[in-house]
């Protein structure tokens, strides 16, 4: 019994080992770019954090093209498409609960007064 083709390769938007083994290494290092900016103190402290985001964002990167195999080819750019939208519904509900906490934060009673003051301020 054979695998039917749809058109299309099956394994054209996989990676093969020699750009897994790429993608390995640039983790790698950039791991041990953020760990070495923190613990060898070469790094000046305010500039530590700044520092980590970018090597965090470009660890991100680095994996999703190198073992996620996001990119802008043809045969990727609806993964890449769900990928975004995904990423943009996640930010909204995280920003929405966000404002939601801080709105609550802000309207609750003061943990000084009590509930018979807050009935008098009325």
């Amino acid at each position: 019994m054979s695998i039917p083709n749809h058109g299309h390769d099956a394994t054209a938007s996989h990676g093969n080992l020699r750009s897994y083994f790429a993608g390995l290494l640039i983790s790698l290092a950039l791991t041990l770019a953020a760990f070495g900016a923190v613990m060898t103190g070469k790094v000046p402290h305010a500039a530590r954090l700044p520092a980590i985001v970018v090597l965090c964002v470009a660890q991100l990167y680095v994996q999703l093209v190198y073992f996620l195999h996001l990119g802008a080819a043809r045969s990727q750019r609806q993964n890449t498409a769900i990928f975004i939208c995904t990423t943009l519904l996640i930010a909204i509900l995280v920003a929405g609960s966000l404002w939601v906490m801080h709105n609550a934060n802000v309207n609750m009673m003061p943990m000084s007064m009590s509930a018979q003051d807050a009935i008098n301020r009325l």
